[in-house]
């Protein structure tokens, strides 16, 4: 990639400040001086140091996320705060996007990566990876409402949904534990809505084999251990274990 590009990628400051730094000779690529913010690089490959230090590059980030009420998930929005309005600069400036969404009312699990390829990977209908969800409603679930979301319901957009997992959690039958392998627009309180009821919370539990780090406040992240990651690559068209959204 291009030298000045991955200097400012890194946290070095603007393309503006970049290029002075490299007016001054303060960067080496192997040891030679360059200049050029033109000049191509392979960080993997090549030490670059800035002013005697080198560089420790990394190429794509993986965040988990406890998304907050009130936060959207998206990139960046003229009204609204988003999930990467949460990032420290130095996470950010790598430019991860949320795999999949959540609407604005909606917490928990969220994760953020710049690898494209992966997070297809987690969203593409044909990997079927499950997403579980804890929903509150207003009143008990019956047991044939919950047969019914179990074997698929009609949206009120015309559409089939595909057989989810329902748990009845509690004794007042209105904490629910669902899960699915779709992406459809606010799919799992359109689901509820098909058998009459509404959802008045809503929290992600689960994105595959990746589960919400319950120590993690709303509105916080941390980078997902090796454990987590290799999990989450080890997604394949077979897997049961669902990418859908809420």
């Amino acid at each position: 990639m291009r030298l000045d590009k991955l200097l400012a990628n890194t946290g070095f400051g603007s393309r503006k400040e970049v290029k002075k730094m490299l007016k001054k000779g303060g960067v080496t690529i192997d040891g030679v001086t360059v200049k050029d913010g033109k000049a191509h690089v392979d960080p993997e490959k090549e030490e670059v140091a800035v002013f005697g230090d080198v560089l420790a590059y990394r190429e794509f980030i993986y965040l988990m996320m406890n998304k907050p009420q009130g936060v959207i998930s998206a990139t960046e929005d003229r009204s609204e705060q988003t999930v990467v309005s949460l990032l420290e600069e130095e996470d950010a400036i790598l430019e991860p996007f949320p795999v999949g969404r959540l609407d604005k009312d909606t917490i928990g699990l969220m994760l953020l990566t710049n690898d494209g390829k992966l997070a297809h990977q987690l969203t593409s209908p044909k990997k079927k990876v499950r997403k579980l969800y804890t929903a509150t409603i207003e009143r008990p679930l019956q047991d044939e409402e919950a047969e019914k979301l179990r074997t698929g319901v009609t949206l009120d957009d015309g559409y089939e949904t595909k057989p989810a997992t329902v748990e009845i959690e509690g004794e007042e039958d209105t904490k629910i534990r669902i899960g699915i392998t779709e992406g459809k627009f606010h799919q799992v309180k359109r689901m509820f809505e098909a058998v009459g009821h509404k959802v008045i919370f809503l929290k992600r539990d689960t994105i595959g084999p990746l589960k919400l780090d319950e120590t993690l406040e709303p509105g916080t992240y941390r980078e997902l251990t090796d454990e987590e990651l290799a999990a989450l690559r080890s997604v394949h068209a077979n897997d049961d274990n669902g990418a859908a959204s809420e």
